[in-house]
C-alpha cells in the first residue's frame, strides 16, 4: 500500500515536471511568434502553456502584452489583474495593467499602479518618469473638467480672425479660391502633402470653420438612395496613412459627383500623417458634400487623441487651439449611414441590448465625447463574434455580438446587412454572420507591422452585392507610427 502511494506520488511529480516542460515549450514557441509580430499565434501558445501552468504570473504577463500589441484592453486588462493576483511583486504585471488602463482612458487606475512600482523601487528612473507623466495627465483633465461649461464653452472658432489672417509672401503652397475648397485645390494639397510640405493655418482654419458648419447640420444617421446605374466605394480605417490614401485614389480614381466614398471613421491616430489624412478628406466633403461620406469612429475622440497621436501632431504641425477645433469638428461627424434602406454602416458594429431601431440612430445627440455605454458608444466601439449571443469587449469598452443578434436587428429594422470596421483583417475584409456582418479596413500594413493588406468595398445601386478589392501598403517617408503618440503609450507597448 505505501508502495503505491509512493509510485502515484512520483508519477504525480513526473506528470507536473512533464507539464511545466510543456508548458515552457508553448512560451517559447509564443515569445517567437511575438518577435515576428504574430500577436495572434502569440496568443494562442501563451494560451496553450496556461491552459497547463494556469498559476504562471509571467504567461499572464506575456499575453496581456500580446492583447495590448492587437488592441484587445479589455483582455490585457484582465490578464495583467490575473497576473498580479498570483504575484504582487511582479512589476511587469503593474506596468501591463498600467498600460491598459491608459488605452482605456482610465487615467487614475493606471496612475495608482505606476505608484506601486515607484514605492517598491523608488531608485527606478523608468518608473518615476512614467509615474510623473501619468500624474500630469491625471492633473490635465481634472483641470479640463474644473473649467469646462458645456453651457458656457465658446468655440474656437468664436476666437479665430481668419480674415486678418495673413498669409505670408514666401509661401508658395495651395491657397483656396476665393475662401473656397476646389478640385484644383485639392489636387495642390495632396501634391504639397507628398512633398511633406504643410498647408498654411489659414486654409486650415477654412477647411475646419466650413466643414464644421457643413457637419452640424447632418442627421446623426445619414440616409442615401443610389441608383440602378450608381456604384459607391466604401473604405475602412485609414489611420494615418496618407501615402495609402493617395493610394486609394489612384486605384479607384479620385472621388466625384460620378465616383462617390463613404470613409467609415477612424482616419487619425497611430499613423503619423494623420493631419494630412483628414485636411484632405475633409477639403473633398466640402467640394463634394452629396457625394463624399464621412462618419465618426472610436478614434474622432478626445481620450484617443490624445494617447494615440493625433493630439501631438497637431500642436507639433499647428498649435494646441487647432486641436481643439478638431475636437470641435469630430463631435458633428454623423454616426450611421443608411444605403437604400437595405445596408447600414457603422465604424464599430450593433448594440449592447435588442429593441434599436433606426429611428433611434437618427435621435442620438452626437455633438459630444462618446458616453461609456448606450447607443452611441456601441456604434463606435462594438464587435462582431462568431458564437450566438453577446459578451463583455475583448476591447474593454461596449460589447461583441453575434450572428444571431446581427439577424434579430436586421430583421426588426428591414435591412439586409451591415458594414462596419473597426479591426485589422489580414485581407483587408471579412465577411461574418452568414454574410450579414462585413468589415473593411483600409489601413495596409496597419503601423507597418502588421503584414495585412488594405480593402475598399464597392456597392452597386442594382443589386447592393459587395464587391471587395485589395491593396497593398505603399512606401512613405521615414516617419514611424506613433511618432507623436503620448510617450506612455510608447513605452507600454515595448
Amino acid at each position: 500500500m505505501a508502495n503505491d502511494t509512493a509510485k502515484s506520488a512520483s508519477g504525480s511529480k513526473e506528470k507536473m515536471a512533464e507539464e511545466d516542460t510543456n508548458a515552457e515549450k508553448f512560451k517559447e514557441k509564443a515569445n517567437n511568434y511575438f518577435k515576428e509580430r504574430d500577436y495572434e499565434n502569440a496568443i494562442k501558445y501563451y494560451t496553450e502553456a496556461l491552459e497547463l501552468k494556469p498559476c504562471s504570473a509571467i504567461y499572464f504577463s506575456n499575453r496581456s502584452l500580446a492583447y495590448l500589441r492587437t488592441e484587445c484592453y479589455g483582455y490585457a486588462l484582465a490578464d495583467a489583474t490575473k497576473c498580479l493576483e498570483i504575484d504582487q511583486n511582479y512589476i511587469k504585471g503593474y506596468y501591463r495593467r498600467a498600460t491598459s488602463n491608459m488605452a482605456l482612458g482610465k487615467f487614475k487606475a493606471a496612475l495608482k499602479d505606476y505608484e506601486t512600482v515607484v514605492r517598491v523601487r523608488p531608485n527606478d528612473k523608468d518608473a518615476k518618469m512614467k509615474y510623473q507623466e501619468c500624474n500630469k495627465i491625471v492633473k490635465q483633465k481634472a483641470f479640463e473638467r474644473a473649467i469646462a461649461s458645456d453651457e458656457m464653452k465658446r468655440s474656437v472658432v468664436d476666437s479665430l480672425d481668419i480674415e486678418n489672417m495673413m498669409i505670408e509672401d514666401q509661401y508658395t503652397g495651395p491657397k483656396l479660391e476665393e475662401g473656397k475648397v476646389t478640385m484644383r485645390f485639392m489636387k495642390e494639397m495632396m501634391e504639397c502633402f507628398k512633398d511633406q510640405k504643410k498647408l498654411h493655418r489659414k486654409c486650415a482654419y477654412q477647411i475646419l470653420i466650413q466643414v464644421k458648419e457643413l457637419l452640424s447640420k447632418l442627421p446623426s444617421l445619414i440616409e442615401i438612395t443610389l441608383k440602378e446605374t450608381e456604384k459607391i466605394t466604401i473604405c475602412g480605417d485609414t489611420h494615418g496613412q496618407f501615402y495609402d490614401l493617395i493610394n486609394i485614389f489612384e486605384l479607384n480614381g479620385l472621388p466625384s459627383e460620378t465616383n462617390p466614398y463613404l470613409f467609415n471613421g477612424d482616419f487619425v491616430d497611430r499613423g503619423s500623417f494623420s493631419l494630412e489624412v483628414i485636411l484632405t478628406l475633409f477639403g473633398f466633403k466640402l467640394l463634394l458634400p452629396d457625394s463624399f461620406y464621412l462618419l465618426r469612429g472610436n478614434h474622432e475622440t478626445d481620450n484617443m487623441n490624445q494617447m494615440y497621436g493625433f493630439e501631438g501632431e497637431v500642436k507639433a504641425k499647428y498649435t494646441a487651439q487647432m486641436f481643439t477645433l478638431f475636437s470641435e469638428v469630430f463631435q458633428w461627424l454623423p454616426l450611421a449611414q443608411c444605403i437604400n434602406g437595405k445596408v447600414l454602416v457603422m465604424h464599430g458594429g450593433l448594440f449592447s441590448e435588442d429593441g434599436v431601431t433606426l429611428d433611434d440612430l437618427k435621435k442620438i445627440d452626437r455633438n459630444r465625447q462618446p458616453p461609456d455605454s448606450g447607443p452611441m458608444c456601441d456604434l463606435l466601439w462594438s464587435d462582431p463574434q462568431p458564437q450566438n449571443g453577446r459578451c463583455v469587449s475583448k476591447r474593454g469598452v461596449s460589447c461583441q455580438f453575434g450572428p444571431d443578434v446581427t439577424e434579430r436587428f436586421l430583421d426588426q429594422n428591414n435591412l439586409d446587412y451591415i458594414v462596419r470596421s473597426h479591426e485589422v483583417k489580414a485581407e483587408g475584409y471579412e465577411v461574418t454572420h452568414s454574410g450579414k456582418c462585413i468589415t473593411v479596413f483600409s489601413a495596409p500594413n496597419y503601423c507597418d507591422q502588421m503584414c495585412n493588406k488594405g480593402a475598399y468595398i464597392h456597392l452597386s445601386g442594382s443589386d447592393l452585392k459587395p464587391q471587395f478589392h485589395q491593396f497593398t501598403a505603399v512606401p512613405h517617408p521615414n516617419v514611424k507610427p506613433m511618432a507623436y503618440a503620448n510617450s506612455l503609450m510608447q513605452m507600454g507597448m515595448m
